[in-house]
């Protein structure tokens, strides 16, 4: 058989330069050749294709032995060009946050975030896995560039819809800050100024070279009801559960309670029990009561028995569980549970038979628990509490109305004081920590617009129902030790030493003794701190600082304790209504008290536990994360009706970009260094100093300030600077 002479003639072909055809092994070596020579400047494809004689035939696998290289980290790319240089060690990692002009990136392996200036970004997006060179940055920075994007996660994010230049395009609210153009076609006829939900469709190599598709429209970017729509969207936070949740609560419901299993319980029906909630609570789930004894006293912490209703395997704990709490902001919540639960046959409305866990303690005169039990009780609580009406008892005030609500009551609600006050004490004489933390009361009018936002203020009524929870959450964390149980624990750990080093400098630069802050340092010594400077300039500072070098409280199944209690142990026991630990902690101790043995409990709940603990600690940020967005975009609402006022505030922040102002009402807002006369320079930790006056602005000042500009969408608010105060 003759060959093919095309063929031959191809095969016989002299290679450009006298150079010997490559093979597909020998592409690796050439490439690292080519890019030694290269130097800074970097090669393109078509030069490295050149240089290393690539014929046309063995593209393909040259572009594949370029694309692993990279990929190994061997060589990297750089928008369209390749280079040998590879500065710093190698690490792969996860994006966890980009602005518009840098980012971070979580590597596997450390602890510390890697600073990404934004050139060299490659385009990545928040949760895409990455590779990328690690090396020291400006102080204890570590700084970095993004070599290859191992994995891109979809991407998608709230902003307003805008054209620009006839051409449409999303401004997001958070991460990246310029405008996102939207592929043709993609706009789901959204309008001029609408809040929408945008996802990436395609990707570029520079984060302006992305293209979005529209995937829904909530309406007017100026209301903050209308955006809030769009972070729970965001956030995959759904407000109507599945016909088939909602037929199973309407059955349990329907189901109501049987005299069997009333039978089988503690009736505590003809005790003095009695709820304590805001005004506005429709899901209650905790009740108390107590009795005052010559040595000491018994407390009676009565929760809703969601456990019962609830059970493994069925809807609505598949259910409870993916959303792993409620959620609440301004005047709205989004419940873990339906309302034919949570407001109805868990809630312990007054006046109404209502299944409960009960743990009674004993406790001495000072407050100590002396001994606890656990029982599954039937309970009718004889008032609906609130806390304005009983803190007006306890500061005389009440009107008549208020002591007919309560009449008969009173006593208890003053041992209940007597005692929360013992509690208290004992808290704060094992050094637990009190650190402060804004809370905002927004009022909603008819309209669904902002009409006042005010700081919320906590009483003794408050007080007394806190120190209650806390000693049955400790009560049911002994249970579960003392038997071994697959449990959920709530812990805190100690600070980290990075946050305690940081720390240090602060209080050193703030005049005060930090000998004690290193690593070890207890509350109590963190708490002699807060107490030497309250009611001084320094309070907020201090108490910011502190809160930041703080780690988060969260859920595990192995016991750690808690920092900021100063508690061995501690567990959630008191809202299963709202958060899942809780409810899943009492399904361990029911099957407990009916005498399941620690083996068997050992199988049904282990994994349980530990997968429950993962995903509630995950679900608890991602609520208050909606939470503080939603919050965010209402204040923004109110503050851009009142444009161009003058308020008093103290600096709560300063980075870079400018100085943080909190006024009385919790409303937070930026004044911008680049809008301010003078250079200013940022020490890195509390202040600002202007280079020319030398004047300077720290965290704790009391500022004057004027409200200039509120953007509902993203919920930030500016303000311009009028004068320091005194």
């Amino acid at each position: 058989m003759k060959q093919n002479p095309k063929l031959r003639k191809k095969r016989n072909l002299p290679h450009r330069a006298g150079k010997k055809p490559a093979v597909r092994q020998d592409f690796q070596r050439e490439i690292l050749r080519v890019l030694q020579r290269s130097g800074s400047r970097g090669a393109s494809v078509k030069y490295l294709q050149e240089q290393a004689g690539v014929r046309r035939h063995q593209t393909e696998n040259f572009l594949l032995t370029l694309a692993g290289m990279v990929k190994k980290g061997e060589i990297q790319q750089k928008r369209d060009r390749y280079y040998k240089e590879n500065k710093g060690r190698t690490e792969e990692g996860t994006v966890v946050k980009i602005t518009e002009g840098f980012g971070f990136v979580r590597p596997d392996e450390a602890q510390a975030d890697v600073f990404i200036p934004g050139r060299y970004l490659m385009g990545a997006l928040p949760g895409d896995r990455v590779k990328i060179t690690v090396r020291p940055g400006k102080g204890d920075l570590l700084e970095g560039e993004v070599l290859t994007i191992l994995e891109e996660k979809d991407y998608h994010f709230t902003g307003v819809f805008r054209m620009e230049n006839g051409a449409p395009a999303v401004y997001p609210d958070a991460q990246m800050k310029g405008p996102v153009s939207v592929a043709k076609g993609r706009t789901m006829d959204a309008k001029e100024g609408d809040k929408v939900l945008a996802q990436i469709v395609k990707r570029g190599q520079r984060h302006f070279d992305h293209r979005a598709a529209v995937t829904a429209v909530y309406g007017s970017s100026q209301l903050a009801s209308v955006c809030c729509e769009a972070v729970l969207a965001d956030n995959g936070i759904e407000k109507e559960f599945s016909p088939q949740v909602l037929e199973e609560a309407k059955r349990v419901q329907e189901k109501g309670i049987s005299q069997r299993e009333i039978d089988r319980r503690l009736d505590l029906r003809g005790e003095i029990i009695f709820t304590i909630d805001g005004a506005d609570t429709k899901d209650i789930d905790d009740a108390v009561s107590l009795t005052k004894l010559e040595d000491g006293w018994e407390l009676g912490v009565h929760i809703a028995d969601v456990s019962h209703y609830v059970r493994p395997g069925s809807a609505l704990d598949e259910e409870a569980f993916g959303r792993g709490t409620s959620v609440y902001y301004a005047n709205a919540v989004i419940p873990m549970l339906p309302k034919e639960l949570s407001n109805g046959i868990c809630s312990l409305n007054p006046q109404e038979d209502r299944l409960a866990f009960s743990a009674l303690l004993r406790l001495d005169r000072a407050g100590a628990i002396q001994d606890y039990a656990f029982r599954k009780s039937v309970i009718r609580s004889r008032v609906k509490g609130v806390y304005s009406e009983i803190n007006r008892i306890f500061d005389k005030t009440a009107d008549e109305a208020i002591r007919r609500k309560y009449n008969g009551l009173e006593p208890v609600l003053w041992n209940m004081k007597e005692l929360a006050g013992l509690l208290y004490q004992r808290r704060m004489e094992r050094g637990g920590l009190e650190l402060e933390s804004s809370e905002a009361k927004i009022l909603i009018g008819e309209d669904g617009r902002v009409q006042d936002i005010l700081p919320r203020k906590s009483g003794a009524a408050e007080g007394l129902i806190e120190e209650f929870m806390l000693s049955a959450n400790e009560a049911a964390a002994s249970f579960g030790l003392e038997r071994e149980l697959p449990f959920l624990f709530r812990v805190h750990e100690d600070p980290s030493a990075e946050k305690l080093e940081a720390l240090s400098e602060i209080l050193t630069v703030l005049g005060l003794d930090a000998s004690d802050i290193k690593p070890g340092v207890q509350p109590s010594q963190l708490q002699k701190i807060l107490r030497a400077v309250r009611g001084t300039d320094m309070q907020m500072l201090v108490n910011s600082q502190l809160l930041r070098s703080m780690a988060k409280a969260q859920y595990s199944e192995v016991n750690k304790g808690h920092f900021g209690l100063v508690l061995q142990k501690y567990s959630h026991f008191t809202s299963p209504i709202r958060r899942y630990p809780d409810l899943a902690i009492h399904r361990v101790m029911g099957e407990q008290l009916k005498g399941t043995d620690g083996q068997e409990l050992q199988r049904r709940f282990g994994r349980f536990v530990k997968e429950a603990a993962v995903h509630s600690s995950a679900a608890e940020q991602l609520a208050m994360t909606v939470e503080r967005r939603c919050e965010d975009c209402y204040k923004a609402e109110y503050m851009a009706g009142h444009l161009g006022e003058s308020y008093e505030g103290v600096v709560s922040g300063v980075t870079q970009r400018g100085i943080f102002v909190e006024l009385p009402n919790t409303v937070e807002g930026m004044v911008r260094l680049s809008e301010m006369p003078g250079r200013f320079e940022y020490d890195g930790k509390i202040e600002v100093r202007d280079l020319d006056s030398g004047r300077r602005l720290r965290i704790g000042d009391r500022v004057q300030i004027k409200a200039v500009r509120a953007d509902v969408s993203s919920g930030e608010v500016d303000f311009a600077l009028e004068s320091l105060l005194a």
